[in-house]
Order: C-alpha cells, then structure tokens, then sequence
C-alpha cells in the first residue's frame, strides 16, 4: 500500500495536484515492467501480529458495523512511526469490502481539497489520513459536518451575494494516523468513535511477523535467525522488515542463502545494527556525549551540533529509543549518558564529582 506523497503522473491538465490522493484497488499496473515486490502488509486482522488489545476492540466495531450494514465508525490511530497505522487502514477496507482512499494531512491544504475527495467516495468506503494532525484549521471546518452529519457545506460567491450549498454524502469511514496526538484539537479527536494507540512490539511478536515477513519473501530461515533480528528491532515491525531484507541480501551474496542466528548476526554487523539495535548515529550521539562532554549534562543543540545532525532529528527521531534502552536521560541541564551507554561503549566512566565540604550546610 503506497504512501501518496507523489504526484499522479497520469494527472491531466484539468485535475488540481494539490489532492494528493489515491483510491487503492489492489490491481497490479497493466503496463508494468518490474515485477512488483510482495506487499508484507496483512490484509486480514487474524493476519495482524500483535496490538491484541486494539486488535479486539476493532474487531468489535467492524462486526457490529457489517451486522447493521453501515459503515464503520471513524478510527484513530496513534503512536510511532511504523507500528501498523496504515496497515490497519487497510485491514479496516478489507474486513468491510469497501474501497481504501488513501492521502495525508499535508496534502489537504484548502477546503476544495477535502471537498474533491469526499464527493468521490463511495458508500461505505474508507478514507485514510496519514498525519492527520497536519490538517489545516480550515480544512478541519470542512471536515466536522461531513463526519457527525455526512454532510458538505460549500459557500458560493462573497460578500453579501454569498451563500451555502448543502451536499449530502455517503456514509463513510474516516482512519486517521498520527505521530502526534497531542497535536490534534480536542474537536476533531472527539469525533473519532475509537481512539487507539499503538504499543511497541514485544519480541515474540517481531519473531512471529519476521518468520510471517521470510515467508513471503521466499526467505529461508531459523527460528533462532528470527528471534536475532527481532530482538535489534526496536520494537517496529517496519524497521524487522527492512532487516529482514538486509539480512536476506547477505546469506543470499556471501552465504548459502539460509538465515540462522550467525548469518543474522553477521548481517546486521555488517549494516552497522548493534545487539541493542543501535545504529551508527545512535552510537554516535552517545561517544559525543561520554568522550567529547565526560557524559554531559549538555544540552541539545550542542549535542546536535557534535553529532551534525538537526536539534530536530536528535530529540524525535535518535532520543526516544536512547532514553527508553536507558542510556540517555533529559534532565534541566541538558543531556547526560547513563551509567548502561558507558559500559555499552566499552568506556569507563568518570568518578561520581565529590562535593566540596565548604558548603552552608556541610
């Protein structure tokens, strides 16, 4: 299921580009001439590994919605990125034989945008919106009526010649995904019938989607292999899959092609994934920290500025996973490494500071 960043390119003069969505029909292109690659996206809710929590509740509304013959209620999905979001806005389509229409909250930057697509849906189908916390505050009036009352209210003209044209629309199935909860108005969350949130994976439930993953990739490979990559994973099934090919790559180039735990292993050296799954940037934040600052405290732009990374990409992207492995804390002063990202480092670290004596109270 492709993300819709992309232009259309079969978009004709008369089309606005500025709607930058896709109704997904799981047809392969006609004229295609790479053979395209296996989709590792269940298409099932039984298929799902994991979640089970969100997996019940949602199996709950999409039964109750298929016994009334209605559609679903609006879905919300939210948590980091590559934990199932989007997947399960397909599972959502799929369970109730409806179309996917797939955009993002970028994408939907005027009223007409939204309104273009919601005139297009059909009954029943499922709007998918990828980051919907970055929907415009104008977009989100559009979208208030269209989802309490299946309604679309469209202002003609200006001024005092001005007035509204009410279209009624099909009941449909909003999904949004968000990275952000915090970030969407109170308005919008409430008008969402589940909210759910996302956990990271434990890693028997990456083993379980890696040997899912190896299956369809026609990949040979151990339980052991399995149990290698999923435990340097993160947690994400995205990041096990993109693994998983990496590991692939290397029992198919240097080995015999079958991936037990040694092949894992090596495989992972190679791309630089460690036994905590730190990569080379991971690694890198925490020797700034331990060699350059004796472990800190020091504060954020510094560290990204020893690292040349954006203050941005440090704190949301390398930060959360450092902090949850209990390498790295925020304190007021700044950041400082742990006594775990020392020994991770093979690095001593330096006496606790003694205090003076000559203090007030001493």
């Amino acid at each position: 299921m492709a993300r819709d960043e992309l232009l259309d390119p079969e978009a004709g003069p008369g089309e606005d580009p500025a709607v930058l969505e896709r109704t997904v029909t799981g047809d392969p292109s006609d004229d295609a001439t790479v053979a395209p690659l296996p989709s590792l996206r269940p298409r099932r809710l039984e298929e799902f590994v994991g979640q089970q929590e969100t997996k019940t509740r949602l199996r709950v509304i999409l039964d109750a919605a298929a016994r009334r013959g209605q559609a679903a209620d609006h879905l919300l999905f939210a948590g980091p990125p590559g934990l199932g979001k989007t997947s399960l806005a397909g599972i959502v389509a799929a369970e109730m034989e409806v179309e996917l229409h797939v955009t993002s909250g970028p994408a939907l930057e005027r009223p007409g945008d939204v309104a273009a697509i919601l005139t297009k849906l059909g009954e029943g189908d499922v709007l998918f919106i990828d980051e919907i916390h970055r929907l415009s505050r104008s977009v989100e009036e559009v979208l208030y009526p269209a989802l309490e009352d299946f309604v679309l209210d469209i202002v003609l003209g200006k001024g005092p010649a001005a007035r509204t044209i009410r279209l009624d629309l099909p009941r449909f199935c909003l999904v949004g995904a968000t990275t952000r909860t915090g970030l969407i108005t109170g308005p919008l969350r409430d008008r969402f019938g589940l909210v759910a949130r996302l956990d990271y994976y434990e890693p028997e439930d990456l083993q379980a989607i890696v040997e899912r993953a190896a299956e369809i990739l026609g990949a040979s490979i151990t339980p052991e292999g399995a149990a290698e990559i999923a435990s340097r994973s993160r947690g994400t099934p995205r990041i096990a899959n993109r693994l998983l090919r990496r590991v692939r790559d290397v029992a198919e180039v240097m080995r015999d092609g079958a991936i037990d735990a040694d092949v894992a292993a090596e495989g992972l050296a190679l791309f630089g994934i460690d036994e905590l799954g730190l990569d080379k940037v991971d690694r890198t934040i925490l020797s700034a920290l331990c060699e350059r600052f004796d472990g800190g405290p020091v504060g954020l732009s510094t560290l990204a500025i020893a690292v040349s990374e954006p203050t941005e990409t440090v704190e949301d992207v390398y930060e959360p996973y450092l902090i949850q492995q209990g390498l790295l804390v925020r304190t007021p002063r700044g950041r400082v490494a742990t006594a775990a990202a020392w020994r991770h480092l093979g690095l001593h670290a330096p006496p606790p500071v003694q205090a003076s004596g000559d203090g007030l109270f001493d």
